[in-house]
């Protein structure tokens, strides 16, 4: 009796065990600190992944498909980097003026569960600056027959819609999160509204209206949104080789408004800016178009709010604006 007793209860025992391992394996991966299931989202732009990044929180995975310090207009997708996209839920990108290469990547997407979202669709786009009209098509195609500028996440009351569409769009692959998603939306759109009147204010009184770019013309929203000017040496290429008479015109123009000050930018070499300056007479500052970071700023983990910031102090000091 006690044989079998033992027999019985050697089973249950088993049996329980067998219940519990089995348990495990089927209990949320979360349980043992690893994340659930979260979207896998792409993000051709600097600006993008940080808006993805802010609506999604720890429901999202967002990788950058720009390396750390690479130039977004001539930069193109290897076979990899084509992978990535088309095995991601999500893919956000600004629009064929910036990403030309869009339409081959898509095309090897056809079939797959990919959402994609062109965050400048539906925006009022301004067009590329006149002389840019008449040029040649950048090698790359970068502008199309739209003659677009791309430089869209510099008007910061646009990037409040990009931030709505792509909540939309994580809604839409993650309805249980719907709420969620729209509550970090909010949450980081009142950061942008701070950060466009931070700008109003401090731009309101200024010595100077004209920004003054070395390098290529990245700022017309920018611009047009402070009621500022924005002369630069080349158009929205940023490749574009500026002419002789464009120099003379700028540092003309720094010498008759008494400007102290041009604008180079981060990821740009600034042997240019060096010599325009000192045939000139004036400093150098920089502004941060924003669209990447550099390996340090990667590993210091800034974000896109904090090189807005840098660029408005940039623009205080070279415009000559009180201080408010």
């Amino acid at each position: 009796m006690k044989t079998e007793t033992f027999k019985f209860l050697s089973k249950k025992r088993i049996f329980s065990l067998w219940t519990a391992v089995s348990l495990v394996f089927l209990l949320p991966p979360s349980i043992f600190g690893q994340p659930l299931s979260t979207l896998k989202v792409m993000a051709s732009l600097f600006p993008l992944q940080e808006f993805a990044r802010a609506v999604g929180g720890e429901k999202v995975q967002v990788i950058l498909l720009l390396p750390p310090g690479a130039e977004a207009h001539s930069w193109e997708p290897k076979p990899s980097d084509v992978v990535k996209i088309t095995q991601a839920d999500i893919f956000i990108y600004i629009g064929p003026s910036m990403e030309p290469w869009v339409d081959k990547v898509l095309k090897a997407a056809q079939g797959k569960k990919l959402r994609v979202l062109e965050a400048s669709r539906g925006l009022s786009l301004l067009k590329a600056e006149r002389e840019e009209q008449g040029r040649a098509i950048h090698s790359h195609g970068h502008f199309g027959p739209e003659k677009m500028d791309p430089h869209v996440w510099l008007d910061f009351t646009l990037d409040l819609k990009i931030v709505d569409e792509i909540a939309t769009v994580f809604s839409e692959k993650d309805p249980a999160h719907a709420f969620l998603y729209k509550n970090n939306a909010e949450t980081y759109k009142q950061k942008l509204k701070n950060l466009d009147q931070k700008y109003q204010t401090s731009l309101a009184q200024c010595r100077h209206r004209q920004i003054l770019l070395s390098g290529h013309a990245a700022f017309a929203y920018l611009a047009k949104r402070y009621a500022l000017q924005q002369i630069a040496l080349s158009g929205i290429s940023p490749d574009a080789e500026p002419t002789p008479q464009k120099m003379a015109e700028m540092i003309k123009a720094t010498r008759k408004e008494g400007i102290k000050f041009i604008y180079s930018e981060e990821l740009v070499h600034p042997k240019l800016s060096q010599a325009l300056a000192k045939e000139a007479g004036v400093g150098i500052l920089v502004l941060n178009p924003g669209h990447n970071l550099t390996p340090k700023q990667v590993r210091e983990k800034v974000t896109f709010l904090e090189l807005m910031e840098k660029n408005l102090k940039n623009l205080q000091r070279g415009l000559g604006c009180e201080k408010q």
